[in-house]
Order: structure tokens, then C-alpha cells, then sequence
């Protein structure tokens, strides 16, 4: 198991290193990750190379034992390259050129920026190949965050224009497709289409599709140069990595499109950011984690685990003591199996000053250093159980084309797709289901339940792979608008709503209306009345039951809930954005239904279990700032225990002298 932090020893002093490597290995760290911002202390001058500096710092690692994860340098580029090449900057919606100063300024378009970029990480690939303490490469750092997913420039015309013509024959069927007919935007050449930069109104929905999966082509072939390329030259005792960053629904790119290829996935998880007043909810961390962990459905890295308060020019809220720990504790529950902690010590200059480390500026041991030592001391008498597979029964599907029809028309302005993806995620966190969280197109056969957020764009395919998984005893919830348009973004022509999905389903919308923000809706469900905000569908049965209808009187012939059986299986649609209480009850009958194996608890105690062949786990994190109650026994605010199954419905803790008796005999 790789513990450790992430450490700029070009920022200090060269003086500090044996001090600092020294602290690491007290605490208890085996692994370091550098360089991945240093590109101008690698090459100073265009084609001057030197890196007698990182040499001077791998040997230092080696003398104390530790590991390292090196990153190619290239989200920061030197100013030498952005005064001699400026075309490689990118270029906003209203035609504003990035300025040197910040990260990832550089367009993924750009040939210059693609020629440079490779030949640094071919250089320092190639140098350290041979260098047995460099275990991994990182591959840039954050690909497409903060913004730097889009661009508008000139090299982005062309290549959007390349792209167009070679997905449609040609520019007749474009037109065809895209409508364009409507308010007189017919083509006469591929090399007409515009980019979609501000326009009155809004622009063509399907052209909005088409560029937002182009800015998701153009990343991952950024990306995949550059995997191929280490692969290439790396060492064979090497790995290849890229760290993901959070906020995964918000960007113009989707992760598999790349990340299938790395050796193993990384991630930079935080909790909470500047000007964030309290972390995001522990169902929401969750859920993260279980997207990371669903692109290659393996266990992951996480290489930057936030210990101190965070934020570029607003800092955000303080982690408790221990709270960080908690979280490091539920990462490694969700499938993370090494961990890196951001940052060694936090830097006294620059932009990240208000991004806290381990260390803070006084350069002392305090209450964090003790924190993360006693966190990797611990956890490694865990580490067989950590490594077994995460167990989930739930599935909940994504798909990016679905995601940026969204983006591109809202059709409700409090429409957000993270929170309705969460709307149907929490609840089976509630009761502590394992859930993958996974794209569309990866086998969901061997799930007991599928859960589909808000599928308004779907094609027959997917369709009638719900069908089949519902027809062999699958158990298939949708919510509102799904079905509605197909994959160039349109709406469906002489089909009832919701389409190809009409008969497994059971159901016809007849009618649909987006409840803005202050305005609800009531329902009635199992007797009881309850709300719904942002949308309602007026569902009329056809061959499903209703479970919940509305109560207005215009509405009430309409229901809002619906069970359809198909085959051996069931399919739920969820018409409205109905309240938590409402779904809380419905999962837990759905749960009952299907024998799914979930385990209630009091608010804020979430149960990760783990199995292998002999033996199966349960990992109990307390995310609440008081002590709770698990087992009749309490864990402390911020804990986390390990208990072994015995038996029906019985736990037993695991204690950490047991686990430690155990490696020793081992």
C-alpha cells in the first residue's frame, strides 16, 4: 500500500529536503508525487533540457525509502513557449484570449501546444525509464479543469468542421438531421457551420450536441497522445496515471473516453473548496467516489486527499479534527486502495497560499501531521480487506450526450443534473446498497436494480437492453422527461412520450409542465400527501399501475408514480421531482422486493461492505460531528470500525491489536 503526499521540493529551499523526507517517513509515508508543475525548471529555454534538479530529489528519495509518482508537466506550461507560440492559448466565447499567468491555458487543439507538450514528457519519460523509486507517471494534472475544456479558437473551428464532415455523409444529411431548415440556418458547406459563441437567442440544439461531444473528442485525443506516448517510454516496472478532478456532470468531456486506457484511475478528492461553508453531503461523496471507481470498475488511487482548508482567493470551511480522517477512511471504503495527501506543506507564495497542507507555513508538527500519521498507521492493518472487490447491487447510469442535451436546454432554471442524478442515488445510500455509478454502455446484466436519472436523450439500443435486463427479473427505475429526444438531440416525431421506452414503462405522457422556482405540486401516495418541485409529467397509464397521483383538480386524473411488470422484472417511473420522503419510502420497498442487501442506520453512519471468498466486511464511517451508534457499540464523531459478519445479523469489531497480531504471524 502507497502512502503519502504530494511534495514541490522546487518551491523550498534545497536545504529542507532531508528534513522534510524525514517528517514523511515519521508519519509513516512511503511515497511522494512530484514535478507536475515544474515544465520551466525542466527546459528553461526551447530545447535546453536539464534535469540534474530532479535527479539531485530521486536520490534523496531513494537514501529514505520512499516511492514516487512523477506527473509530466505539462498543465503549466513555461512563458518562454506562450511568448513564441501565442496560437496555443485558448480562446473564449466572446473571443477573449487567455492570459499567461494561471494553468491550462493551452487549447488541446493546437498543434504547436500538442508538439512541445509531447516532447517534454517524451524527454523526461525517457531520461528517468530506468529509475526504480518512480513506480508511476502521471499523465498532466486535471485535464479540462477550471474551464479549460472549452475553447472558440481558429485551430478549433477547423477541427470542428473536420469532425462534422466526418460524421455525416454529408452536408445535406447534417441539414437534415439538425433541423436546419428552421429560421433559414441550411448550409451549403460543412465549412459554413459556426461555432456556437454568443448569438441572439440560442443556438441550434443539435449543433450544440455535435460540439459538445467534439470538445470531449478533442481532450481525450489530447490525452491519449500523451498516454501512448509514456507508455511507449516509460519503464516496464512503470505505471501510467492521470488524476481526475471533481464536478464530473459539469465539464465538456466524459472520462471514459480516455480513462479506460491508464493503468489504473486516480483521483483528487475534496470534500469541500473555497467558498464552500460546509463539505458537500457524505451520500454526494459517495457518489463521486463510485463514479471514479465505475469507469474501469476497479479500485482506484486517490492522489490528492485534502487535509487542511482550501480555496484559491476564498478559503473554505475548516475540516474538524479528524473529519479529514473520516473522509480518507470512506475513500478507501469505496474502492480507493493507495492515497496521497495534498499538500506536504502548504506554499508561502503564489496563487495556492490559502491551500492548507499538512505542514502550514510555520513549517510545525501539529494537530494535522499527528492526524495523518495516526490515519497510516491504521489503516494499513487493513489493507487485505481493502483490496477485496467493492460489492454494489445498484446500478445508476449516465450517458454525457444525455448530460449536455441538458446543459444545452435546461427547460427549468433550477435544473441541475448532479442534483437529480442525487435524488435517486441518495436514498439507496440512505440504506447503504452498494452502487456503481457507470456509463450506459458498460454491461449492467448483473445488477439487481438500475436506476436512469433523467434520460431525456436515448436511442432503441439502450432502450432494449432495459427491456431484456428487466424481462430476466431486473428491476429498472427512470425519472422524469426520459425518453423525449433521440441522439441528435430531437424531439420525437409521431411517438407518444417516452418513446422507446413506451412499453417497458407501461405509460404515455400526455402533457408536461416545468414548476419553477417557489411553485410545487402535491401528490398522493400510499394515502399521504406530498410535493414535487421543478417538473411533473401527467402519466397516463397504459399498462402500469399508479403508485402516486396528483391532487390538484385540473391533474388528478394524472398519476406522478407508475410500476410497470415486464417479464420477470418491474419498471418504476418517477414523473416529477418528487421529495425525499416519498422516494425514502418507495426504495425501501423497492429494496425489500429485490432482496437487496442494505442495513439501516442513524443518519450520517454509512456501512460499506466488503467481501472475499471466506469472509465479509463491513467498514462503518460516523460522518456526524457526535458520537453515534453502531452495533450497540459507539463510535466516536468523525470514527471509522471494521467488523467481521459472523452470523445472521450479527457484527463483530475488528480492533486494531487483533489486526496488527494477525500481519505480524503473517
Amino acid at each position: 500500500m502507497y502512502l503519502g503526499v504530494d511534495y514541490y521540493p522546487e518551491h523550498w529551499d534545497h536545504s529542507m529536503i532531508d528534513s522534510d523526507l524525514s517528517r514523511m517517513k515519521e508519519m509513516g509515508a512511503n511515497m511522494i508525487r512530484i514535478g507536475e508543475f515544474a515544465w520551466h525548471l525542466m527546459e528553461k529555454s526551447d530545447g535546453e533540457f536539464d534535469f540534474h534538479f530532479f535527479d539531485y530529489v530521486l536520490n534523496k528519495a531513494r537514501q529514505y525509502g520512499m516511492m514516487v509518482m512523477f506527473g509530466t508537466p505539462t498543465a503549466t506550461f513555461p512563458a518562454w513557449l506562450g511568448r513564441k507560440h501565442p496560437d496555443i492559448f485558448i480562446v473564449d466565447e466572446n473571443g477573449q484570449k487567455m492570459a499567461f499567468g494561471g494553468r491550462r491555458q493551452y487549447c488541446y487543439n493546437s498543434p504547436e501546444y500538442r508538439k512541445y507538450s509531447l516532447r517534454i514528457a517524451e524527454k523526461l519519460v525517457f531520461h528517468y525509464r530506468e529509475e526504480e523509486a518512480i513506480v508511476s507517471w502521471q499523465v498532466d494534472n486535471e485535464l479540462g479543469h477550471e474551464g479549460s475544456d472549452m475553447c472558440y479558437c481558429g485551430e478549433c473551428h477547423k477541427g470542428f468542421t473536420n469532425y462534422l464532415e466526418n460524421s455525416y455523409e454529408s452536408i445535406d444529411e447534417l441539414n437534415e438531421k439538425w433541423g436546419t431548415i428552421f429560421w433559414g440556418q441550411t448550409y451549403n458547406s460543412f465549412d459554413e457551420v459556426p461555432l456556437p459563441t454568443k448569438t441572439i437567442t440560442v443556438h441550434n440544439p443539435s449543433l450544440l450536441l455535435d460540439w459538445a461531444r467534439f470538445r470531449s473528442k478533442s481532450l481525450a485525443d489530447f490525452a491519449h497522445a500523451h498516454i501512448e506516448l509514456v507508455k511507449e517510454r516509460k519503464g516496464s516496472h512503470q505505471t501510467v496515471t492521470t488524476n481526475l478532478p471533481g464536478g464530473f456532470f459539469q465539464k465538456w468531456f466524459d472520462h471514459n473516453e480516455f480513462s479506460r486506457s491508464l493503468d489504473f484511475v486516480s483521483y483528487d478528492n475534496y470534500p469541500v473548496w473555497g467558498g464552500m461553508k460546509e463539505p458537500v453531503t457524505p451520500a454526494f461523496l459517495s457518489m463521486s467516489l463510485d463514479y471514479v471507481r465505475g469507469l474501469k470498475k476497479e479500485n482506484f488511487w486517490i492522489v490528492e486527499q485534502l487535509m487542511g482548508a482550501q480555496g484559491h482567493d476564498v478559503i473554505g470551511y475548516l475540516p474538524r479534527p479528524n473529519q479529514a480522517k473520516a473522509w480518507s477512511y470512506h475513500a478507501f471504503a469505496h474502492g480507493c486502495t493507495n492515497m496521497l495527501y495534498f499538500r506536504w506543506r502548504g506554499m508561502t507564495r503564489g496563487a495556492e497560499q490559502n491551500c492548507y497542507g499538512i505542514l502550514d507555513g510555520n513549517n510545525q508538527k501539529t494537530r494535522k501531521f499527528h492526524e495523518v500519521k495516526s490515519f497510516f498507521n491504521d489503516i494499513q492493518k487493513y489493507e487485505d480487506i481493502l483490496n477485496t472487490p467493492y460489492q454494489a447491487e445498484v446500478a445508476v447510469l449516465y450517458d454525457f450526450d444525455n448530460i449536455w442535451s441538458w446543459r444545452s436546454q435546461r427547460e427549468n432554471p433550477q435544473f441541475d443534473f448532479t442534483s437529480e442524478l442525487m435524488r435517486l442515488y441518495t436514498p439507496f445510500h440512505r440504506l447503504n446498497a452498494g452502487i456503481d455509478v457507470i456509463r450506459y454502455d458498460l454491461d449492467f446484466s448483473q445488477y439487481k436494480v438500475v436506476v436512469v436519472p433523467v434520460m431525456k436523450v436515448i436511442d432503441e439500443e439502450l432502450a432494449a437492453r432495459l427491456e431484456d435486463f428487466a424481462k430476466k427479473g431486473g428491476t429498472v427505475i427512470m425519472s422524469y422527461r426520459a425518453g423525449v429526444r433521440d441522439k441528435t438531440n430531437n424531439l420525437r416525431f409521431g411517438e407518444m412520450i417516452p418513446g422507446p421506452l413506451s412499453s417497458l414503462l407501461g405509460i404515455e405522457v400526455h402533457e408536461a409542465e416545468s414548476l419553477h422556482e417557489g411553485q410545487s405540486a402535491s401528490l398522493l401516495f400510499s394515502g399521504k400527501e406530498y410535493s414535487c418541485t421543478h417538473w411533473r409529467d401527467m402519466v397516463h397509464p397504459t399498462d402500469a399501475m399508479s403508485l402516486a397521483s396528483y391532487s390538484d383538480s385540473f391533474y388528478n386524473e394524472y398519476s406522478a408514480v407508475t410500476v410497470n411488470s415486464f417479464g420477470k422484472g418491474k419498471a418504476y417511473y418517477i414523473g416529477a421531482g418528487v421529495e425525499e420522503d416519498l422516494l425514502n419510502v418507495l426504495v425501501s420497498e423497492i429494496a425489500g422486493d429485490v432482496n437487496l442487501n442494505v442495513l439501516e442506520t442513524n443518519p450520517g453512519v454509512e456501512v460499506v461492505r466488503r467481501t472475499s471468498e471466506e469472509q465479509e466486511y463491513a467498514i462503518v464511517i460516523n460522518h456526524n460531528g457526535t458520537a453515534e451508534e453502531f452495533n450497540g457499540e459507539s463510535i466516536e464523531p468523525y470514527g471509522c470500525s471494521f467488523y467481521h459478519y459472523r452470523e445472521e445479523g450479527v457484527w463483530t469489531k475488528i480492533e486494531a491489536t487483533e489486526r496488527s497480531q494477525e500481519a505480524a504471524h503473517l
